[in-house]
Parts: C-alpha cells; structure tokens; sequence
C-alpha cells in the first residue's frame, strides 16, 4: 500500500463550506419477539444516538467490533433502512445547520411560528426520510453504496453491461451504442476492459467483482459512497489496489466517502476523519492522526493494542476481558466499563454486571432464582434458598469481584432468600468536545472526570 501511503502525505486540509451528510442523534432499534403471537418484549439498540457530519471531498471512516451497528448506520445514511429516531440530512449549508442547532436547542412549545415555519424548510428540503419526489430523486442518485459481499450483491444471471448499465437506463442516461460506450468507459476507470462487459459476475475473482461493482455506483456520477467494508474479503494485495482504485476515484471525481471497516490499518490510511463506534454509540471522534497517535478512550487504545502489527517483537495479540452488555438493554452509564481496563466506581455499574458476575461462577448462578429490578442501579436478587442467599453475599464482599464494582455498591441486606442491592446511579456518558474538535465519551478525559 506504498503509493496510497504516499498519496495520504499530500491531503490538504479540508474547508468545506456544507456537509454532504449531517447526522442529528440517529437511532435504529430492532424488536425483540417472544412467544406463539410474537410479541414485542424489547428492542435491540443497534444505532442509538449518533451525530457527525461528512463534508465533501472528505473520507470519515467508521470503526469498531462487529456489531457495533456500523452496516446498520451505514444503510440508514444511504436510504435502505428507515431511522427509530434522529435524523439525517443531505446538503446541508453551514447557514441552516446552525440555525437547526439554535431552533432545536429550544422547547418546541416555546418555538415562534417563524422557527417553526424555518425548521419545517429546511427539514423539507435536506432531512432525507421526508425528501419527496425530485429531491428524493436526487438523493438517490448522490448517495450509493459498495456492499461488502460482492458476489451477493451483484445479479448472477445478469452480464456485467447490464449490471452497469442498469442504474443509466433506469434514469434515463443513455441507450443503445452509448449506453454501451458509457459502460466500457466505467469498466475502464475502474481497470476492467471492454471483453469483461459479457461476462457472468461468477466469471471474476473477488477484487474483479468488486470493481464491477464500484463502477455500478460510479454509474450516475454521484457526490457521495458508502463503502461498507469493501475489501475486508479479499486477499492482502487486491486490497491494496481497491484501496488505491478508491483514492484515485476520489481525486479524479471530488468523491465523499463513508469508509466502513473494522481494519485498523485500512482505516488510518483511508480516512480524514475517524468516528470509532462501541455498542450503538461513537465513543471516540477526530482526525486519524489524532486517534493513533493519541487515542482518548480505552476502547480506541484497545482497537490500537489488538491490531496485528508483522513488525512486532512479540507475537500474540491483545485481547480485552469482562463480558459485552446486552444491546437490548445496554448501560445507562459507559457501555465500556464492562471491559474496560481503567474503570472508576463512578463509570456505571449496574445490576446486569453483578448478575453477569454471579453467572460466571457455577455454584452461585446456580442459586440464583430470579432478579426483580427497581431500576437498573436497584433490585433485589431472589435465591432458591437462606444459604445459597448468604454464599453469595459473602462472595461479594471477600471474593473476587472487581474491586472498583465493590466500590460502587451502595446497599447489599439479605432478609432470608432475598439479597437486596444498589449500586450509586450515574448519568449517561455522552460525547464531549474536548478541544481542537477532539469528541471522547470516557470521563476520564471530559468534565466530569475532574470531579472524581
């Protein structure tokens, strides 16, 4: 990846005047169904809550473990998946995006009838989930995805010249000898030739296949790509030359990307921007430079200590320990302190962790009958009997619990088979501007961790 390396060196900094994307607390929650008549008991919090913009010209990429909610986010900026909640803007001007800041900012039933008139435009005209008719059209047209599964995304009864061309016919763009002169310029921007236009997507090699579909997307001429993931299936070298491929197209066409992967490496060479995602939230935003070398949250540190690195001294990898809270009812406080290496008693701890704690040891969670839950900090822990009650209370306190989740337990009383419990309840632990731009959610580097 030398050249790709070298072309990196040369990016200007970036000072764009609107964003391409805008995203205003985006959330997608799945429904959890149970029982014959499938009834909804929860939902999966696969996106809840995100908010960052992507300017033109520039690459954000979008990091983190595999189900983190990345593809899912990815498919609701692009239009195929409907948001839970929060919004998504296209095209908005720095003008409306700060007016949309200070509308917002004030209770809607406080709102002048010239804000509210102001919020309904702008919403009209950008906010994509109420774009109608012609701006929907152009929404379209200026967003499109590479999806990560080349061979399923691409028709295996269709050609290529009619997998390419499909996008110029359905908008009416060319027909007939242009049509196929159209296709055979796509195919040789992205390095195929005029022969591979008669051939079945089976007929090519998984780099191949996804540069068929890369010039798909290029089809219409777009402002901006969602690439999930679009070399984590090929081989070391083909990605090198997708990724190559991908920046050339870039500066050629003043192309925008949102670069989903969980490849460290890849990222760092590709982005502008980083927003690192854990369980459905961005834990940690700012430039790549800034995210390598100085990462401010444990998770980013993590990703960094985990990443394969051929030059190492010591083989192995770092890995992190504690297990991963439920989606479907995830943290009220950090979503990281169940794994994270630096946790404080005041990052969250809840009643899940001791539950989680007690499962882990067999003769305890053997014990446990059932947890009847005030809030997620208080609840009382019902036992099958007085001795299997005290076994755990003793455990908790002169076992091996984590000491920094002894520390922020409150109560623990026993009364016969039932352990009552609470822990200190804390805030959610948001994004915070930290300076220079730099947005973190770990307390130990915004405000409230001056306070511990």
């Amino acid at each position: 990846m030398t050249s790709l390396r070298a072309a990196n060196k040369e990016r200007e900094p970036l000072t764009a005047a609107r964003s391409v994307i805008s995203l205003r607390g985006v959330e997608k929650y799945f429904p959890v169904k149970e029982g014959t008549l499938q009834r909804v008991v929860g939902h999966v919090r696969a996106v809840d809550g995100v908010s960052f913009d992507v300017r033109p010209g520039e690459t954000v990429g979008l990091v983190g473990e595999s189900g983190c909610g990345k593809t899912t986010l990815g498919r609701c900026i692009s239009g195929l998946t409907q948001v839970t909640g929060g919004r998504i803007y296209f095209r908005l001007s720095d003008a409306d995006a700060a007016r949309l800041d200070v509308i917002e900012a004030i209770a809607a039933s406080e709102r002048t009838r010239d804000q509210v008139r102001e919020l309904k435009r702008i919403e009209e005209n950008h906010r994509i989930d109420q774009l109608e008719g012609k701006a929907w059209k152009t929404y379209r047209r200026n967003c499109q995805v590479v999806f990560q599964d080349s061979f399923s995304s691409l028709n295996p009864r269709q050609l290529v010249k009619d997998i390419v061309g499909r996008p110029l016919r359905v908008w009416n763009e060319a027909s007939g000898e242009e049509l196929t002169e159209r296709v055979v310029s796509l195919l040789e921007s992205v390095g195929l030739r005029r022969q591979h236009m008669y051939r079945y997507p089976h007929q090519f090699s998984g780099g191949q296949r996804q540069r068929v579909s890369i010039a798909r997307a290029l089809a219409l001429d777009p402002e901006f790509i969602v690439l999930d993931e679009p070399t984590s299936a090929l081989d070391v070298s083909v990605q090198a030359q997708i990724l190559n491929l991908l920046y050339d197209l870039q500066r050629e066409r003043g192309l925008t990307y949102l670069f989903i992967s969980h490849d460290l490496g890849v990222v760092r060479l590709m982005s502008d921007r980083i927003a690192v995602m854990y369980l459905g939230k961005v834990a940690e935003q700012g430039t790549a430079t800034e995210l390598f070398e100085d990462p401010r949250h444990p998770y980013t540190e993590a990703l960094l200590a985990a990443n394969p690195d051929i030059k190492a001294k010591e083989s192995g990898m770092k890995g992190l320990h504690g297990h991963v809270p439920d989606p479907a009812s995830p943290p009220e406080g950090c979503r990281f302190h169940t794994r994270c290496p630096v946790v404080t008693p005041v990052c969250g701890w809840e009643v899940d962790d001791a539950v989680a704690w007690l499962q882990d040891h067999e003769a305890l969670a053997e014990g446990l009958a059932a947890v009847e839950r005030r809030t997620n900090f208080d609840a009382t822990l019902v036992f099958h009997t007085e001795e299997a009650a005290a076994s755990a209370v003793e455990a908790f306190h002169k076992g091996d619990v984590p000491p920094v989740m002894r520390s922020a337990l409150e109560e623990m009383s026993t009364d016969g088979r039932k352990v009552s419990i609470k822990f200190s309840p804390v805030p959610p632990v948001e994004l915070e501007d930290i300076g220079g731009g730099r947005l973190t959610a770990c307390i130990l580097h915004t405000s409230r961790g001056l306070r511990i």
